[in-house]
C-alpha cells in the first residue's frame, strides 16, 4: 500500500463498520475496570479466567522478584536467563507432562516461533480454518505448504492428508478451545490421524488451560489423555495472570527451538517478576484448580442458560467464551455500546477477527464474577438486545 492511500483505507474501514479504537481502562479488581474519568465498569471481555491477576500470592511473588530489576536486559542466549524464567519452564513442563518447555514473550510469538522453526519448505501444515491469527501467521512465515481444513472436521482433514503426500513432515495444528466460537477441537480424532499419517500434532491451549479438563490441563485432559498432542502452546497471559507464552514438548524439540526459533533468539526475555507471577499462578492452579474451575463452570452455565432462554442467538458450548451472533458489524458495535452505557464491558467482534456475516458480541465469564455481576450483565445484555435489534 502506498502511504498516501492510508487515509482512504481508514475511511473504507469506517464505512464497513470495522474501524477500531483503543479504550483506556485500569483493572482495579479481576472483574472491575476504571476509566481515566473514574467511571467503573463490570468487565466481560477479559481472559483472566480464574481471576488470579489480583491474587495476593501472585502479586507478592511478582513484587519480591522486582529486587532483580524491572526488566531482563537482554535476550537469553546472549545475556543469560534469570533463574525465575528457567524455574517457570521446568514447572510448566511438569504441569504439561512434557520433558521440557520454552518461554516466549507472548503467546502470539510462541506460535510464530514454533511453526517458523519446525516447518520448512518440504513440509505440509494442515491448519484448522478457525485457528487463531498467530497460528495463521506462523503458517505463512514457515515456508511450508499450508492446507486449511474445514473447521473441526476430521473427515475432511483425512481426505486432505491423503491428497497431499510429502517426503517431508506433516504437521496438524489446531486451537484446543477456539478463541471466537469457544468450541473444543476434536483432539482424539486429530491424534488418530496424526498416528495414521505420521504427522506431528500441535495444540494451542491458550483458552483451554484452567478452563477445561479435570485439573485444568486443557483439551487433552478434557478427552481423558493429557498427552494427546506432541507439542502444546500455552499463554501466561490468561489463566496464568501474567504475560508471555510457553511451548512444551520433548527435550529434543524444545532444544531445537532454543537454537532455531528466531522470535525466541532475538527477543529480550520477559522480566523476572513477570515469570514469577506466572509461576505463582500455576501453583494456585495446581492446588486450587478444582474449586476455581467449579466456580467458573457455575458462572458460565448461568450466563449461557440465561441468555439462551431469553432468545439470544448464543453459540452452544461449555467453555468460558460465549458468542452471541448478530451478523451485521454495526449491530454488534451498537449492542456493545448500549451495554457500555450501563457500565458493562464486552467485545464487539467483527471481520477480520471473524468471517463476514458472523459479527457478534463475545462475552468471557470468569470464576471471579459474582452472582450480582452476572445477573446485572445478563439483564443489561438482554434489554439492549431487545431494544436495539
Amino acid at each position: 500500500m502506498l502511504i498516501k492511500d492510508i487515509p482512504a483505507a481508514l475511511q473504507k474501514l469506517s464505512a464497513a463498520g470495522v474501524y477500531r479504537h483503543v479504550a483506556d481502562f485500569r483493572m482495579i479488581t479481576p472483574t472491575l475496570a476504571e476509566s481515566p474519568s473514574g467511571e467503573r465498569f463490570i468487565v466481560f471481555n477479559s481472559n483472566n479466567y480464574l481471576g488470579l491477576t489480583h491474587r495476593k500470592e501472585v502479586i507478592e511473588a511478582a513484587e519480591k522478584a522486582l529486587q532483580y530489576g524491572t526488566g531482563s536486559g537482554g535476550a537469553r542466549l546472549t545475556s543469560g536467563s534469570s533463574f525465575e524464567i528457567s524455574r517457570l519452564e521446568k514447572h510448566f513442563a511438569r504441569f504439561r507432562g512434557s520433558e521440557d518447555a520454552l518461554v516466549f514473550n507472548t503467546g502470539y510469538m510462541t506460535n510464530l516461533g514454533v511453526l517458523f522453526a519446525l516447518a520448512s519448505k518440504d513440509d505440509v501444515i494442515f491448519s484448522d480454518a478457525l485457528n487463531h491469527a498467530s497460528i495463521i501467521d506462523g503458517c505463512r512465515i514457515s515456508r511450508a505448504k499450508v492446507v486449511v481444513y474445514p473447521h473441526a472436521d476430521a473427515e475432511a482433514l483425512e481426505k486432505l492428508l491423503k491428497e497431499n503426500p510429502t517426503d517431508g513432515q506433516r504437521f496438524i495444528v489446531t486451537d484446543g478451545v477456539f478463541s471466537m466460537d469457544g468450541d473444543i477441537a476434536p483432539l482424539p480424532d486429530l491424534a488418530r490421524l496424526r498416528d495414521e499419517y505420521h504427522a506431528f500434532l500441535i495444540t494451542d491451549e491458550a483458552h483451554a488451560a484452567g478452563v477445561i479438563g479435570r485439573t485444568g490441563r486443557g483439551t487433552g485432559e478434557y478427552f481423558g489423555n493429557p498427552k494427546l498432542s506432541d507439542l502444546t502452546v500455552g499463554t501466561l497471559s490468561k489463566t496464568l495472570a501474567s504475560e508471555g507464552g510457553c511451548a512444551a514438548s520433548s527435550k529434543d524439540v524444545i532444544e531445537f527451538l532454543r537454537n532455531r526459533s528466531r522470535p525466541f533468539i532475538f527477543s529480550t526475555a520477559i522480566s523476572p517478576s513477570t515469570a514469577t507471577a506466572a509461576d505463582a499462578a500455576l501453583t494456585i492452579l495446581e492446588n486450587e484448580g478444582g474449586s476455581l474451575m467449579e466456580r467458573l463452570g457455575r458462572n458460565v452455565a448461568f450466563m449461557r442458560k440465561t441468555l439462551t432462554e431469553a432468545g439470544l442467538p448464543v453459540v452452544p458450548g461449555e467453555t468460558a467464551i460465549i458468542p452471541v451472533i448478530l451478523g451485521d458489524p454495526e449491530k454488534a458495535v451498537m449492542l456493545a455500546a448500549k451495554c457500555r452505557e450501563q457500565h458493562i464491558l464486552l467485545s464487539a467482534i467483527r471481520p477480520p477477527s471473524v468471517p463476514a456475516g458472523t459479527s457478534r458480541i463475545r462475552l468471557t465469564v470468569t470464576a471471579a464474577h459474582t452472582e450480582e455481576e452476572l445477573s446485572r450483565a445478563s439483564e443489561t445484555i438482554i434489554r439492549a438486545f431487545r431494544e436495539e435489534l
